[in-house]
Parts: C-alpha cells; sequence; structure tokens
C-alpha cells in the first residue's frame, strides 16, 4: 500500500535506532526515497489535471460570453465588430477593478481579488497582440451553432474558430484551442 512522505518518515523516526543516520541502502532509506518519488508524481499528476480543468472552465465561459453579446437578429460580424467584441470581453471587470481600487486605503497592497483580475486582463490582453481565440462570427452558419449552443463543451466541436490579432490579422484556428493554433 503506497503511503505518502509524510507517514514513513514518521514511521522510520519513532523506531528504535533512529537516533542515527540512515544508510545511504536501507531499507528505511529506500522506502523515504520511494514515497518522496511517489509524492511528487502525484503533484504532477493533480497539476495537470488542474491546468485542464481550467482550460475547459475558460473556453467553455469566453463562447458563453459571446453568446450572450451577440444581438439576436444580426448577421455575419465585420472583422472591426469582432475586434470590439473581444475589447468588450478582456474590460469586462473594468468595473470591478475600479471599485476595489476606490475602496483600498492609500498606501494598502491590492487585494488577491484584484490582482487575480488585473493578472486575468493582462494575460487576455497579451493574448489579444498575438492571436486572440474566438469563434469565427463572420460566417452564418457558425452564428446560427453558436444561438443554439447550450453551453456543453462537446458542442464547441461544430463551431469555426479563429485568431484575431490586435492589428486586424485573422487566421484559421482549432478546436479545442492549442498554443496558437
Amino acid at each position: 500500500m503506497a503511503r505518502s512522505f509524510q507517514k514513513i518518515h514518521k514511521h522510520v523516526s519513532k523506531k528504535k535506532g533512529a537516533v542515527e543516520a540512515l544508510h545511504e541502502n536501507s531499507r528505511d532509506a529506500k522506502r523515504l526515497r520511494r514515497a518522496g518519488a511517489r509524492d511528487d508524481r502525484v503533484a504532477r499528476v493533480q497539476a495537470i489535471t488542474s491546468r485542464g480543468r481550467d482550460l475547459y472552465a475558460t473556453t467553455v465561459e469566453r463562447v458563453a460570453f459571446f453568446q450572450e453579446n451577440i444581438p439576436d437578429e444580426s448577421g455575419p460580424f465585420s472583422d472591426n465588430d469582432m475586434m470590439e467584441l473581444i475589447k468588450s470581453y478582456i474590460n469586462r471587470s473594468s468595473p470591478e477593478i475600479e471599485q476595489l481600487r476606490s475602496e483600498r486605503r492609500k498606501g494598502r497592497p491590492p487585494s488577491k481579488r484584484e490582482e487575480a483580475l488585473v493578472q486575468r486582463t493582462d494575460a487576455e490582453d497579451k493574448e489579444f497582440k498575438t492571436g486572440f481565440w474566438i469563434p469565427d462570427l463572420t460566417q452564418e452558419d457558425v452564428l446560427n451553432v453558436l444561438k443554439v449552443w447550450k453551453g456543453e463543451w462537446g458542442g464547441l466541436g461544430a463551431m469555426k474558430f479563429v485568431r484575431m490579432t490586435k492589428d486586424g490579422g485573422k487566421q484559421p484556428s482549432s478546436f479545442p484551442p492549442k498554443g496558437l493554433s
């Protein structure tokens, strides 16, 4: 049965004669190394899993924002309209950031919430400079699919996506988003 490093360490330190240093190749030293390696492996897997869940949540949230902000009777968007929609998405938390700044006393550090919002806005602005991942709203069929989308991850595969840059560039992208595809 696998045990965490802390349990193994506690068990080994309570043994008789544990005052002396462990021999490099003793059974207890090997148990400690295995437990430490297992803890590292479990932590890596948990970090990868949480990053994957974060990608899932932010992707669905992003597409839901664009779905909510498209007028019901609108036709295909122009590139300029898409860029304005991206700017409104990036600056969606500006009022909350300003409120948190105004509530903060002079000389105090920003709150964790304010820091998180500012970091998210900066990251999205940086992504916009290199290529912001968005459904291709210039195509009628993508708009129709987006209007009936129910907020599920599986429904995103039917849409086409593009990367829009701040200087007006547009290139096709894939789903799910990977790097700068």
